[in-house]
């Protein structure tokens, strides 16, 4: 199994990123998937996640409006789209994959190695 984040990088406040998550070595459209951050010294928090089928979305309240989640089953690729960046999104970014939806870290079974998001002038 494996998940290969990338599109991270600096922007400015204000700014848009769009973050990728390739995956491989299992049945992508049976998994949810999750996109999660952790800044320095801070516990790894949830931020978007999207059903196997990408019908039903999930957000934290401090990414809702700002962030949209979307996956190409046929491409096996999660998106992260990441709008009106703020310095507080400033995190590394993981996306993971479970068997079915959840806010909860601990419950996912695969992760990608992240990528760091920084949002400064």
């Amino acid at each position: 199994v494996q998940l290969v984040e990338s599109g991270g990088g600096l922007v400015q406040p204000g700014g848009s990123l769009r973050l990728s998550c390739a995956a491989s070595g299992f049945t992508f459209s049976s998994y949810a998937m999750g996109w999660f951050r952790q800044a320095p010294g801070k516990e790894r928090e949830f931020v978007a996640a999207i059903t196997g089928s990408g019908i039903i979305t999930y957000y934290s309240d401090s990414v809702k409006g700002r962030f949209a989640i979307s996956r190409d089953n046929a491409k096996t690729t999660v998106y992260l789209q990441m709008n009106s960046l703020k310095p507080e999104d400033t995190a590394v970014y993981y996306c993971a994959a479970n068997r079915r939806y959840d806010r909860n870290y601990a419950e996912y079974d695969y992760w990608g190695q992240g990528t760091q998001v920084t949002v400064s002038s």
